[in-house]
């Protein structure tokens, strides 16, 4: 079926991530021949440094975070004594067990040869992987991105982590100083902080500037709450070795020493090796240049995931890619990506989930309504001692809903429901009429949508007609 040093398959994926696994494994089971290129590590950044560990270390921190505050419970008992070397080979232990589900083995089992190479475009027609050449009909570009190392004065001369070497260490921080405060430094800053470290965060803007301010200085407030220092709009002038610790030198002299150091400061596209000059394919510092079809500007190639230019950088962003190149490249159905209900989240605790547009973002298309649900009315919240948060919910005159910001425990899951609203552009009634099981948080969200109604529902024309038509009988 496969040649040894040539191959012509229908697909040849660049990328074993999230995004390239989802085409691959898909296109193989519709019956379409696929070569899958890998130079590193088959899962990508989501298996094996992003998703997986750290919610994964997420899960552990909390385990630690709710024993301390079992008292409240009726439960008394000692704090927790963490191993925060164990704590990490159950991360690895996690990682390991999902691992086959990416295996080369599981690939190759789907009739997919797997090639573990740097690929490398010769021409717009040809990759060459190692010693072979691969020559599809389509291409799929899926390299994923990495870790921005700033260029921070000093930096060279010190120790630090990243999202792709924190899950190796072993030790416990007795400081750590985390530059970037976006999703990936605050839900590791929260882990180590209730691991028992020092936690410091710095960044030279606002934190989490993607999301609802409001709610995003609600959570900054509880991080704050648990002991992390945040330090947002805050320049770094230099970084600097101080004996056995890292000093971070900050624009205005105050100077932060730590014995650790990460680095969460953002991510940049995997595209230095591709050699894209040679086939035709436009790219800038942000990605890949793709049209709504995810093609790019050699039509036989498309682009995937955090490669591409502009894209949000989430796994369910990739996978929503694969879907659609799988539409253009094997069926050539004009599919098209689609953001305006893409939900995201920040799992820290509480989380922040977010879907279509903020208040802010709202109001700057005209006069917009904001309802709420503060989850401290939530019976559910009350019986689980955890009552941060809340619901807001953005919609236009009519009643359509623009958007929904949700801080609460498992918020990641309470705004699927206004995810699937969104998209199919539905008004508050559908959310306000809805059945929810009691207690549940989902419940909040109802109570949001029913403030719509409220002022009117409520109001002097509805008490007079009540009186009206009791004359009646």
């Amino acid at each position: 079926m496969w040649g040894m040093t040539a191959l012509a398959p229908d697909l040849c994926v660049i990328g074993a991530g999230a995004a390239g696994l989802a085409v691959a494994a898909g296109a193989a089971q519709m019956g379409a021949r696929v070569a899958l290129i890998e130079r590193g590590r088959m899962g990508g950044d989501c298996l094996n440094y992003g998703c997986i560990p750290s919610k994964s270390l997420l899960a552990a921190a909390k385990a630690a975070h709710a024993w301390r505050g079992a008292r409240e419970l009726g439960l008394l008992q000692s704090p927790p004594q963490v191993d925060f070397a164990a704590v990490m080979a159950s991360v690895r232990q996690v990682i390991a067990r999902l691992a086959p589900n990416d295996s080369i083995e599981r690939f190759e089992t789907l009739g997919i040869r797997v090639i573990q190479a740097e690929a490398r475009f010769a021409d717009p027609h040809t990759v060459q992987a190692g010693a072979i050449s691969v020559r599809p009909r389509r291409f799929v570009i899926a390299t994923g991105s990495a870790p921005v190392v700033p260029p921070l004065a000093g930096l060279d001369a010190v120790p630090f982590l990243t999202n792709e070497t924190v899950f190796d260490n072993d030790a416990l921080p007795v400081h750590l100083i985390v530059i970037g405060g976006g999703p990936v430094g605050l839900e590791l800053a929260q882990a180590h902080r209730r691991l028992g470290a020092r936690v410091t965060v710095i960044d030279a803007g606002p934190l989490l500037p993607r999301d609802d301010p409001e709610l995003a200085a609600r959570l900054a407030d509880r991080l704050a709450s648990e002991g992390i220092a945040l330090c947002p709009s805050t320049a770094i002038a230099a970084v600097e070795r101080l004996g056995a610790d890292i000093a971070v030198r900050l624009a205005d002299g105050e100077r932060i020493v730590g014995s650790h150091l990460l680095l969460a400061a953002g991510r940049r596209p995997n595209l230095a090796a591709l050699d894209l000059a040679a086939a035709g394919v436009a790219a800038n510092e942000t990605g890949i240049v793709v049209d709504r079809r995810l093609r790019t500007t050699n039509r036989r190639v498309f682009a995937i995931g955090d490669v591409v230019a502009g894209a949000p950088r989430f796994t369910h962003v990739a996978l929503q890619h694969a879907g659609v190149v799988i539409r253009n490249a094997l069926f050539r159905l004009p599919a098209r990506v689609d953001y305006r209900a893409l939900p995201w989240v920040t799992y820290t605790d509480p989380e922040l989930a977010q879907v279509g547009l903020s208040e802010r973002a709202a109001r700057a298309e005209g006069a917009q309504r904001v309802l709420r649900w503060s989850f401290a009315d939530n019976d559910r919240a009350h019986t689980e001692r955890d009552t941060a948060g809340e619901v807001k919910i953005v919609v236009d005159r009519r009643g359509r809903i623009l958007g929904a910001t949700i801080l609460s425990a498992a918020a990641g899951d309470l705004i699927l429901p206004w995810a699937l609203a969104i998209s199919r552009r539905l008004r508050i009634g559908a959310m306000a009429n809805l059945v929810v099981p009691y207690p549940t948080r989902g419940d909040a969200g109802k109570r949001a949508a029913s403030e719509f109604y409220t002022p009117t529902l409520f109001g002097p024309l509805t008490r007079r007609l009540v009186r009206l038509l009791a004359r009646f009988g």
